[in-house]
């Protein structure tokens, strides 16, 4: 039996999910929820183009207080 997760949960472990570096049951976890949750998955699919553009040489820099507009329209998004 898979023990269902929150999104909050899910969304502190997107990285370690990418990198491989989650248990196999919480893998298993994430997997089921991300089958059930467009919303996660969006964020899962975002994670892997941000981790693909950083490894792109041709990446560039991000304008300035980008970061901080994204956090901020995340956490509106989320209320």
């Amino acid at each position: 039996m898979v023990i269902e997760i929150p999104c909050e949960h899910v969304w502190r472990e997107i990285s370690n999910y990418l990198e491989g570096e989650v248990s196999p049951e919480l893998r298993e976890q994430m997997e089921q929820h991300f089958r059930k949750c467009h919303r996660c998955l969006a964020v899962l699919d975002g994670a892997r183009n941000v981790l693909a553009l950083i490894g792109d040489e041709r990446s560039f820099p991000l304008p300035a207080g980008f970061g901080e507009r994204l956090f901020s329209r995340l956490e509106e998004h989320l209320r």
